[in-house]
């Protein structure tokens, strides 16, 4: 066995002074090294900026003027790392000590997988789930499994729609295979729009019931913030419209319909209803780009949409409940042969 996994662990920071020396001690500290750790600084505000300073012995340094969202700045640190796997850590995640050796562990339990998620648990309230994988809904939303819920509901490891990007293993040729990251998403919703399209090629994903973090979430944006509201809204939309096959999308478009005026609901009483409406009609503005985008999706589509509607989750109850959606792995691959709809 080498010295270290051969697993590159990439972070993007923006505005992570307070959350990223944590995240890094805790890096310092695991059971099994990494082969290498790379910060990428995207583009922070003076006087938030993390510096050459701040980075423990090992850990390189990037850094970025501007602020290239979450998916450029990570597609950017894929295209630096030499590891044939990497582990997407967010700066406010904190990694139990074994994390990169259950990581390992898994790549080698699951040699067909090339995604994996990470078990998260809310830092500072030790009884409560941050995440279990995404969940994808059939009417279009995507939604964190066990988010705010008791640990009690902590799923046994299995298959999960796809991992959050906030402690996720993927095989870089996957990765690289998918274009990386949708850089016209920024931030938001990048990782569920991989994880469609990495299911839409044959591809499965493996939630970790060991591999761990701590997490805080939203600690650079606020989870309310209009940052957060805008994209998460706007990239909602132009996943589905993307990514949702043939007559999938014809059939589900009243539910994800019916579901965009229920949350414009929620949208009103927070103060935020305009900037919501507003997210809505951008992407619709952006038509052209979203069309795009779709061809894009649909032409590297490898499965049915039949294939695709039985790996969503449609319990009306678990969408309302963020009830985690893990299925036992049976070990088939699913087939890779050209879709046959149009």
């Amino acid at each position: 066995m080498s010295d270290s996994a051969d697993i590159s662990v990439l972070i993007v920071a923006f505005k992570s002074t307070g959350t990223l020396a944590g995240c890094l001690a805790a890096l310092q500290a695991q059971t099994r090294a990494p082969r290498e750790i790379i910060v990428l600084e995207n583009g922070s505000p003076e006087g938030q900026r993390v510096s050459a300073d701040d980075m423990p012995d090992g850990v390189r340094l990037v850094e970025s003027d501007e602020n290239l969202g979450f998916a450029g700045g990570m597609n950017k640190l894929v295209g630096l790392c030499g590891s044939r796997w990497i582990a997407m850590l967010n700066p406010d995640a904190y990694p139990h000590a074994d994390w990169v050796e259950q990581l390992e562990l898994a790549v080698l339990r699951y040699p067909d997988i090339a995604l994996f998620g990470s078990t998260q648990y809310c830092a500072g309230q030790p009884g409560l789930l941050d995440g279990a994988g995404d969940v994808y809904h059939v009417t279009g939303l995507a939604y964190r499994a066990g988010y705010l819920r008791p640990v009690s509901l902590l799923p046994e490891e299995g298959e999960v729609f796809g991992p959050c990007g906030a402690a996720a293993l993927v095989r870089k040729d996957v990765f690289d295979g998918l274009g990386g990251f949708d850089e016209r998403l920024f931030c938001y919703n990048e990782d569920v729009d991989l994880a469609v399209r990495a299911r839409l090629t044959g591809h499965r994903a493996i939630q970790l019931r060991y591999a761990a973090v701590d997490h805080i979430g939203y600690a650079s944006s606020g989870r309310r913030s209009e940052v957060a509201t805008y994209y998460g809204v706007r990239n909602r939309l132009w996943v589905y419209l993307k990514n949702m096959p043939s007559w999938l999308l014809w059939v589900t478009m009243p539910f994800h319909f019916a579901a965009t005026l229920l949350l414009s609901w929620g949208a009103w009483k927070s103060g935020q209803f305009k900037l919501y409406w507003k997210a809505i009609f951008d992407c619709l503005k952006a038509w052209p780009s979203v069309m795009q985008a779709r061809r894009e999706s649909q032409r590297a589509r490898t499965v049915s949409a039949l294939a695709f509607a039985r790996m969503m989750f449609w319990s009306s109850k678990g969408l309302l409940t963020r009830a985690p959606d893990v299925r036992p792995y049976d070990g088939r691959i699913v087939s890779t042969s050209p879709a046959q709809e149009p």
